[in-house]
């Protein structure tokens, strides 16, 4: 005797279950959610100072500041020659040497980076200067 296949049992075999792949969907879901809230963006806040009609911070002319000068390109410029990062150091020593009193100031561009700011202040630092300011760049009328 042949068994013949009902209708039924044809329709039971050829069914996907959905339900292991909804799990491992939520579980993924849940797993994204739990990870991204703890990724934090690390950012440096700077409070540029508002413009005020103060007197203007030293700059070339003034003798009693040591300038350095960072261009849009990320140039270094010291008593009117172009200096590499890696003798900012000296040349802070060198003036500082003959104005003991004179704070850093770096004139940058809007432009630069703050990875050469960060860098000459650390040369600033290194050369026991710790007095280290940042002039906000010049407003182009």
């Amino acid at each position: 005797m042949r068994r013949r296949k009902g209708r039924g049992a044809e329709e039971d075999s050829s069914e996907i279950d959905l339900t292991p792949m909804l799990d491992v969907v939520f579980i993924m879901l849940i797993f994204f959610i739990v990870t991204a809230s703890f990724v934090k963006e690390s950012t440096i806040d700077v409070n540029m100072p508002e413009n005020q009609e103060n007197p203007p911070p030293p700059t070339d002319d003034d003798t009693s500041a040591i300038v350095v000068k960072v261009l849009a390109n990320d140039e270094i410029w010291m008593e009117e020659r172009r200096v590499d990062i890696r003798s900012v150091r000296a040349n802070i020593e060198r003036i500082h040497a003959e104005k003991p009193q004179a704070p850093v100031v770096v004139k940058a561009d809007a432009n630069s980076t703050a990875k050469i700011f960060v860098a000459v202040a650390d040369a600033a630092r290194e050369a026991n200067v710790y007095n280290v300011s940042l002039l906000p760049p010049e407003v182009k009328k």
